[in-house]
């Protein structure tokens, strides 16, 4: 059995069952790139398929025995040694997968929803401190415009002042909550009108 590539693959299979390293490379040679394929095609994945066909060589290495001859040929062996692997390793990925997305949903991260209505109360409360600290005229030509909803003319009217007037009281008060909201350290930005 000096010369392996004229080996039979019965007779390949034998010599590995003794330990003979130059055998198995010679079956690889012959059916490695047809198990690979399969094994490619079936995960699309090159590192999975790697992974398969160093699992399926090693299984030959390891139980040569389990490979009958009479049941088919070696090619054929190795390649539904290959196609269960592969299928076993996608079930196993999809299930997987499944449990990770079943168990997230089923988990809320409350520690991060309690942690953000924390900070968004904290906030809050100071934003309404800062808006508080603001002289009686601006903080209601604010709160009518801003928090209101509504236009300078409909301030203008509804706190019986000029137009002109309204528009001075609220970029004087947003100047001032700037600089309040930075002093109490709040990134708050806004455009002013």
């Amino acid at each position: 059995m000096d010369d392996l590539r004229s080996a039979s693959d019965a007779a390949l299979v034998v010599a590995i069952g003794r330990w003979r390293e130059d055998a198995l490379a010679e079956v690889y040679r012959r059916h490695g790139g047809a198990a690979y394929a399969l094994a490619r095609r079936l995960l699309n994945d090159n590192h999975l398929a790697e992974e398969i066909l160093q699992e399926v060589f090693l299984r030959l290495w390891n139980a040569p025995e389990r490979f009958d001859a009479d049941r088919g040929s070696l090619r054929a062996y190795l390649l539904a040694q290959t196609h269960g692997r592969s299928v076993d390793l996608l079930r196993s990925e999809t299930s997987r997968r499944r449990r990770e997305e079943r168990e997230a949903r089923e988990s809320p991260n409350f520690g991060d929803d309690i942690e953000r209505e924390v900070i968004d109360l904290t906030v809050s409360e100071k934003v309404k401190e800062v808006v508080a600290g603001l002289p009686k005229d601006e903080r209601q030509a604010i709160e009518l415009a801003y928090f209101g909803g509504h236009t300078y003319r409909q301030v203008a009217v509804m706190l019986e002042a000029p137009e002109g007037t309204v528009k001075s009281r609220i970029r004087s008060g947003l100047r001032r909550l700037r600089k309040d909201f930075a002093e109490a350290g709040l990134g708050v930005t806004w455009a002013e009108s």
